[in-house]
């Protein structure tokens, strides 16, 4: 481009020299068609400028965000402009004594016209002396965050990528400024090469707009350039305080995960031995639950303590928390601590036969669980399920809470697996009522015998527990006059898990010998029909002729 303008500028210069040798040869039409050609030159030299201008241009349109930004600071400045020239204009017309009445129009128009003019400035909040304030200002770095728990590390993690993600914006900001300023550095070029062919001086505003602007995004950039760089420095520094602490949280949490590894193999020992010298089933499962219990609870408080800076925080806290926590949670507190009353005391164990009165239902079966909060019921075919509930076979789930506050009956409590039964049968008054007594008792002392040694000797070893006054467990045969007949009731101990089968086999036992005998008589709800045939004879004669 300077080459083509120099040969012009020469080509030009030639001509010229030679016109003057032969001015006295040129005639006027000929020095005339020469400065037209001339001018024609220079106007196609500009039209070439500017149309590589108006490239350059389409070009700056695409960095909307510092257009944008560059347009709002130059209506700033029109509009403070503007607002000054109308404050001057309305301080004119107020010192003014005697105005038109067009003059006083056009204060009041004057003064609406500053109102909204000052509200459009302050939502314009492009200062004069920064155009492009909220674009070079960097993102805020907060202050360190305080990592004191492994929770917190994701939080910290997460502030180093949020922050690197702001600063590499940032940087992508200045590369498109500096790419921007490059292209006005060449457009300014290029409005220099037009100043000079521009002899009316048509460009010259134009030119300086460019020159201004250039300046504008020149200082910008050496802004973001110190900028970026104090804000990398203060981004490493806090990402290696935040790498700092979660180091030591890392390192930290790794102690506490060993402590912890150590703490369940101690544990496993336990359970291994427990497993290996406890045969007794029962006691095997609530070895188990306790050792679980504990090995829980210490966890807990390892990690609780390690966590804690300041114990005495933590109990004012729990002593303001603690009555809404009581009322809130007080079935659960409850059952916890029914559930230190079951396993201490030794009330109920795994297996134990139980009946639970429970929202008006009575329910009797095997105890399966009893975790932190509840037993688990397996309910069994029993009397009560045979003539109240109609059903059986279901989980019940009953609140350790209830042993507070419902009736808990326990049929194989400590070493008693055995439980009293009775047959009751009902024979008729003139029964010889002694013989059905007598065969009565001979049945249940036939089928319960095993039983009766084996809670002999379960009473014998309970007396080292409890005070036992009665310790009879031989078969018990009563008497009693019911509106029907004589009642015998015969009693006899039998398995807790099986007092059905047993009594079906004696209930059938006493009925054939009872019907084997021709003085006993077995009763049962009668009535007696007495008919009455009274026939009454007409009175009048039968025989008499009306």
């Amino acid at each position: 481009m300077k080459k083509i303008l120099f040969l012009f500028l020469l080509f030009a210069s030639v001509l010229y020299a030679q016109g003057q040798e032969k001015n006295t040869t040129l005639s006027g039409d000929e020095l005339a068609k020469f400065e037209i050609e001339k001018e024609q030159l220079r106007t196609n030299r500009i039209f070439e400028h500017l149309s590589v201008i108006q490239k350059l241009e389409d070009e700056i349109s695409k960095e909307k965000v510092w257009n944008k930004s560059y347009a709002s600071y130059l209506t700033s400045l029109d509009v403070r402009n503007s607002l000054q020239k109308i404050k001057e204009r309305i301080k004119f017309l107020q010192k003014k004594r005697k105005k038109t009445l067009s003059q006083q129009d056009e204060l009041s128009a004057l003064i609406s016209k500053e109102k909204i003019l000052a509200s459009q400035i302050e939502k314009l909040k492009e200062k004069d002396s920064a155009p492009f304030s909220k674009i070079i200002t960097p993102p805020i770095i907060e202050d360190k965050p305080s990592i004191t728990n492994p929770f917190d590390i994701f939080t910290g993690i997460s502030l180093i990528k949020t922050l690197d993600s702001h600063y590499n914006d940032y940087i992508k900001r200045k590369d498109e400024l500096t790419e921007l300023i490059s292209i006005l550095q060449k457009e300014n070029n290029i409005y220099k090469e037009i100043a000079t062919l521009d002899i009316n001086k048509e460009y010259v505003k134009d030119s300086e707009l460019k020159i201004k602007q250039l300046e504008r995004f020149e200082t910008a950039l050496e802004t973001m350039d110190v900028t970026a760089e104090v804000y990398q420095k203060r981004l490493e520094i806090l990402e290696i305080n935040v790498n700092k602490d979660i180091e030591v949280q890392v390192i930290k949490l790794a102690k506490i995960g060993v402590v912890v590894l150590v703490v369940f193999f101690i544990f496993f020992l336990l359970k291994f031995f427990v497993k290996k010298y406890i045969t007794d089933n029962e006691r095997f499962y609530m070895a188990n639950k306790i050792i679980t219990f504990i090995n829980v609870t210490l966890i807990i408080l390892i990690v609780f303590f390690n966590y804690i800076e300041n114990a005495s925080y933590l109990v004012t806290i729990l002593g303001f928390a603690s009555a809404g926590i009581a009322i809130a949670m007080k079935d659960w507190f409850m059952s916890i601590l029914g559930w230190l009353v079951i396993v201490i005391g030794g009330s109920i164990h795994v297996g134990d036969r139980i009946r639970v009165d429970m929202g008006g239902m009575k329910y009797v079966g095997d105890v399966m669980d009893i975790s932190l909060l509840r037993m688990t019921i397996l309910e069994d075919i029993t009397l009560t399920a045979i003539t109240t509930n109609r059903r059986a076979g279901r989980i019940v789930f009953v609140p350790n809470n209830y042993v507070f506050t419902h009736m808990i009956a326990n049929y194989t409590h400590s070493s008693l697996k055995t439980v009293w039964d009775g047959v009751h049968i009902t024979i008729s008054f003139d029964s010889n009522h002694k013989k059905a007594m007598h065969l009565a008792k001979e049945i249940v002392k036939k089928y319960s015998k095993g039983y009766t040694d084996i809670t002999r000797k379960q009473l014998n070893k309970l007396r080292n527990q409890y005070s036992l006054k009665n310790t009879n467990v031989e078969p018990r045969i009563f008497s009693f006059i019911e509106p029907n007949g004589v009642s015998i009731d015969s009693w006899y101990l039998t398995n807790a898990y099986a007092t059905l089968t047993l009594r079906s086999v004696i209930s059938v036992e006493i009925v054939d010998a009872f019907n084997a005998e021709d003085d006993i008589t077995i009763a049962y709800p009668t009535q007696k029909l007495h008919i009455q045939d009274e026939r009454k004879e007409p009175p009048f004669d039968t025989n008499e002729v009306v």
